[in-house]
């Protein structure tokens, strides 16, 4: 593990030209990512009214440029030779060649017609695909402003008093966490993947913050909250949900598999002395920033990072999202798997707790399935089922395949055991948040 006894520093007062390196970038990646604007009656980050924008200006031409490169993410693997590595990269080299079959049936409406419904193909190539197809090659021109002119190492040492004891992440996993909760999971995670390829995390904080701050997005949770009727406590939704989606992660970090995960990384943060965490923050900002490559160099870096991780998430969303989104429509296998979480709402006394615990076991195929299941419950089981929609963050329509396509080394069944334990922490305080929501309501 690298050495973070002592804190880099500038030895002679930094130049002009260093300080507006470090902020003019900075302070426009966080106008980009962090800052909601209003523009035609909607508000939302700049970052999103560019994919918006780009999707209208392609209109139709969207479809062909996801297929674009969803294609392109079915070949690279061959091209490449990655499937050869392992068992798993082949079977997702062939579950990504039956990406581009699905993508053609979304895109032609050719193949059976249960395929076609409206929460299938439809669903997932145009409100899943597209939106990440766009978002991710965009969002990556932007990101540079963000990770490489001193940003991340300044908000780290700030903020390690804070996520190093809670979350045993670095200081600067704050940022990756806000990225996804006003973003997309996905920016988060091509955040974490650079940072990670840096050697700035190690695999075990890669893998905590990819399984536990990458949630959806805060604008996301108001189409969740609308679909379980929930807007009328909306406050109450938005913080109780967000107090314990990282809750949630500051527990699954202490227990297997991911406490057992390597924690080796070669650029640890500057441990800051006491009394000195200002001027050590300032410090190593304006260090990175000094360094740092021209904005031209570090644009074309992430690019090309955000391309190839868009080229590895869209095969897999359209196949294994398919085939997630048939199993919970057409087969028993999450009623079944249901049954597990039963005991972790039936301690509460809901009426509902076996509906409850089976619509939110189908959150694994697609997080939005709890909120669509629960939707004619009672106040106390859709509460709770828009927290776990949330919480749960983990699920194969995107989010896994996001994670699998990333550098960060860990397997589908250590994935899905987090998952099990992230869902059935996150029903053990759900339920509750719902009564007491419910009471102050009355």
């Amino acid at each position: 593990m690298a050495s973070q006894e002592q804190a880099p520093g500038i030895a002679r007062r930094p130049s002009p030209t260093t300080i507006l390196k470090l902020f003019v970038p900075s302070a426009l990646g966080i106008f980009i990512f962090f800052v909601p604007l209003t523009i035609a009656g909607r508000t939302t980050i700049p970052l999103d009214h560019m994919v918006t924008g780009a999707r209208t200006l392609l209109g139709d031409l969207s479809g062909f440029y996801a297929l674009a490169l969803i294609v392109a993410g079915a070949l690279y693997p061959l091209v490449k030779g990655h499937w050869r590595r392992s068992l798993t990269e082949r079977i997702f080299t062939v579950l990504k060649l039956a990406g581009v079959v699905a993508a053609l049936m979304a895109l032609t409406g050719w193949g059976p017609g249960f395929l076609h419904e409206p929460d299938m193909l439809p669903f997932l190539f145009d409100k899943l695909v597209i939106p990440v197809g766009l978002i991710v090659p965009i969002g990556a021109v932007f990101l540079a402003l963000l990770i490489s002119y001193g940003l991340l190492e300044l908000v780290g040492v700030l903020l390690q008093p804070v996520m190093r004891p809670i979350w045993r992440t670095p200081g600067r996993s704050a940022i990756d966490a806000v990225a996804s909760f006003v973003g997309s999971y996905s920016i988060g995670l091509l955040i974490t993947n650079r940072v990670y390829q840096a050697g700035q995390y190690s695999a075990r904080e890669a893998a905590i913050i990819a399984t536990g701050f990458s949630t959806v997005s805060a604008t996301f949770m108001i189409i969740v909250a609308k679909t379980l009727d929930l807007m009328s406590v909306w406050n109450a939704y938005f913080w109780l949900t967000l107090a314990i989606t990282f809750l949630v992660t500051a527990i699954t970090v202490r227990v297997p598999p991911l406490s057992r995960m390597n924690d080796e990384k070669t650029d640890g943060e500057p441990a800051a002395s006491s009394g000195k965490r200002l001027s050590t923050a300032w410090n190593t900002g304006l260090d990175v920033a000094a360094k740092a490559p021209s904005l031209p160099k570090s644009v074309a870096v992430n690019v090309r990072e955000g391309l190839v991780m868009a080229i590895s998430i869209l095969p897999s969303i359209m196949s294994v999202g398919l085939l997630g989104l048939l199993a919970a429509k057409y087969t028993p296998l999450f009623e079944w798997l249901g049954w597990l979480f039963y005991p972790f709402v039936a301690i509460w006394g809901l009426e509902e707790a076996a509906v409850l615990a089976q619509a939110s076991a189908a959150g694994l195929a697609e997080m939005f399935l709890p909120a669509l299941l629960m939707g004619d419950a009672g106040f106390v089981a859709r509460f709770a089922a828009g927290v776990v929609s949330v919480s749960s963050v983990l699920f194969f329509s995107a989010s896994i395949p996001c994670i699998l396509s990333t550098s960060i080394p860990i397997s589908v069944g250590r994935i899905v055991v987090i998952w099990f334990i992230r869902l059935a922490l996150s029903l053990m305080l759900a339920v509750p948040a719902g009564y007491l929501v419910a009471m102050s309501a009355l």
